[in-house]
This record gives C-alpha cells, sequence and structure tokens, in this order.
C-alpha cells in the first residue's frame, strides 16, 4: 500500500523500516530454497557451492542428478534410451517408483479427504448442529497434535484394527490402503477449514429459495451450493494433496517396501547414501509445491469475485 503524500517524516520513515522488515523476514524464509535450487545443477556431488558455479562457469552446472532420478535402480541404466529403456525405468527406477506412490497415495487420499471433509464443513456450517465446536476441535486435531504421536496410534490401530473388539482381522500396516487411510486422516482438517471457511460468506437464503421453488436437497446441492463453494473444496483438496505428498512421519511408520513414496526415499537417501540427486528432487517438489500455491491463490481470488468481495 502506497503510503499518503500527507505522511509525516516519522510515518515515512516507520513505512520504509516496514517494508525492509518484512523483505528481511521474506528472505530468511526464501532462502533455503534459493539455495537448494542451483546447488541441484552441481556438476560435482557435493551440497555446497563449486568454484565453477560460483564464476558462472557452465562447466561447472549440470543435469546429471535429475538424470540419476531416472536411472537409479535400472537393471541397464547405461542402454540406448530407446521403448526397452523406458520400459526398465518405468518398472525399476527407484524415484519413478517412488513419485508413482506418491501420485496413487496422494490422489485416492485427497478424493476421501475431500469428500468427508466437505460432508463434515456442511455439517458443521448449520447453526442447529450441536456441540459444533467440540466437534471441530476433534476433526483438526490432527493438525495440533504431533505428528509422531499420530503416526504411533495408527501403527499400533492399523496393525489389528479390530483387536479393539477382540476380532482378528487383516492389518492396515504395509497395505496402500493403510497408507491411504493414514494421509486422508491428516488431509481432512485442511478441507473442513478451507470449506468452512467458504461457507462462512454463503447466503443461507439462496437454500430456502431452491426450496421455495421445488428444488429437492440433492438438486439445491449440486445446482446451489455446490457451485459457490467449489472453490474453497478445490483449495482444501490441494492442500491435502500436498499434506500427503510431503508426509513422510506417517510412511516411516504404517508403509512397507512396496509403498516407499517420494518423501521416504528422500529419507532414505540421507540416512545411507547421500546424494546432490536429494536437491533435485527438492527442487521438482518446490516447482510443484509452487504451482499449487498458486492455482491456490486464484481460487481464492474466483472465491471472492463469487461473493462479491473486492480488493486486493
Amino acid at each position: 500500500m502506497a503510503l499518503p503524500s500527507y505522511a509525516d517524516p516519522l510515518e515515512r520513515l516507520w513505512h520504509r523500516t516496514y517494508q525492509v522488515i518484512c523483505a528481511l523476514v521474506f528472505i530468511f524464509l526464501i532462502a533455503p530454497i534459493l539455495i537448494v535450487i542451483p546447488l541441484s545443477f552441481n556438476v560435482e556431488p557435493y551440497f555446497s557451492f563449486t568454484e565453477k558455479m560460483i564464476a558462472l562457469d557452465p562447466e561447472g552446472y549440470s543435469l546429471r542428478w535429475y538424470d540419476t532420478l531416472l536411472t537409479f535402480g535400472m537393471q541397464a541404466p547405461e542402454a540406448p534410451r530407446d521403448g526397452a529403456w523406458f520400459a526398465d525405468m518405468w518398472e525399476n527406477s527407484t524415484w519413478v517408483n517412488a513419485a508413482k506412490n506418491s501420485v496413487i497415495v496422494g490422489f485416492w487420499a485427497t478424493i476421501l479427504a475431500t469428500v468427508l471433509g466437505t460432508l463434515a464443513a456442511l455439517g458443521l456450517s448449520r447453526p442447529e448442529m450441536p456441540y459444533r465446536r467440540t466437534i471441530m476441535a476433534i476433526l483438526i486435531s490432527p493438525m495440533i497434535v504431533p505428528i509422531i504421536i499420530i503416526a504411533t496410534g495408527m501403527f499400533f490401530f492399523y496393525s489389528n484394527p479390530c483387536g479393539i473388539i477382540g476380532v482378528e482381522c487383516g492389518r492396515l500396516t504395509s497395505t496402500y490402503l493403510g497408507v491411504i487411510l493414514a494421509h486422508t486422516i491428516l488431509g481432512i482438517p485442511f478441507v473442513i477449514i478451507t470449506v468452512t471457511a467458504t461457507l462462512s460468506g454463503f447466503d443461507q437464503s439462496l437454500i430456502r429459495a431452491a426450496q421455495s421453488l421445488g428444488a429437492n436437497p440433492r438438486t439445491t446441492f449440486f445446482k446451489v451450493i455446490m457451485p459457490l463453494i467449489l472453490p474453497g473444496v478445490i483449495s482444501g483438496a490441494l492442500f491435502a494433496f500436498v499434506t500427503s505428498f510431503d508426509e513422510v512421519v506417517a510412511v516411516l511408520f504404517i508403509a512397507g517396501p512396496d509403498q516407499q513414496t517420494i518423501p521416504r526415499q528422500m529419507w532414505n537417501g540421507i540416512r545411507e547414501a547421500i546424494s546432490p540427486a536429494i536437491l533435485a528432487v527438492a527442487t521438482i517438489l518446490v516447482v510443484i509445491s509452487i504451482a499449487l500455491l498458486t492455482t491456490v491463490e486464484l481460487l481464492r481470488r474466483r472465491s471472492d469475485r463469487l461473493r462479491g468481495v473486492t480488493g486486493r
């Protein structure tokens, strides 16, 4: 916001100081990301800038670590890059398989979290809902309780889900279903918060108007409510997907060797053999996060326009 022309010298001084403070905070937050991105192009297997990189020598930069993401774990990484090579990469590359697991788990966890979170937000938005605050606190508790506690509880519960009633049933640990359910639990609070925020500006008279015109509850929801809250639903889904895509603690407790996700594979790489390929993965994740956050911001602005809110 521009400073008004009638501001006195003290106000101008504070305005400049405020801008400097904001710039320093921004640099403090963004500096780790700005460092990771160029290091992912380092031709040497180091986690620091080389002399050639500092001198901006093209020989100091390479895509070798991005190539490693494709070839690590392949049976014949040096073979000609034809159809057989890509088939080998798709089936055997460690990082590619981790990416596939992340997408699969993230997709289904997002679907479940979005559906359940939206239904919960719709119920909590009704004024006649009893114990709304208590239920809301319970539903968003996965955001507040330390993830290590949640993951530990999930591990013991998923090891024998029916044990609480004295019945032996299948284990959910080391299964895709178990990982998906765990990520669903972690993603639901984000959907509830975003959809609830969208519903806070929803005009309830539109529902009564639709009912007075003969619309049944299903038609009212899909023709009146859903189009107006859709930006909030999509925003919540994106947050749930990002939460699933970045989660590592729950995967460490619940997933098996076949359910390794990208964050878990990064953890393995840091623990077993440090490689700059991790920086390449981090750069890709940063790009994905920026794209998703941009989408969320565009949806927020669209939601504001639909609700008649103006401003920046």
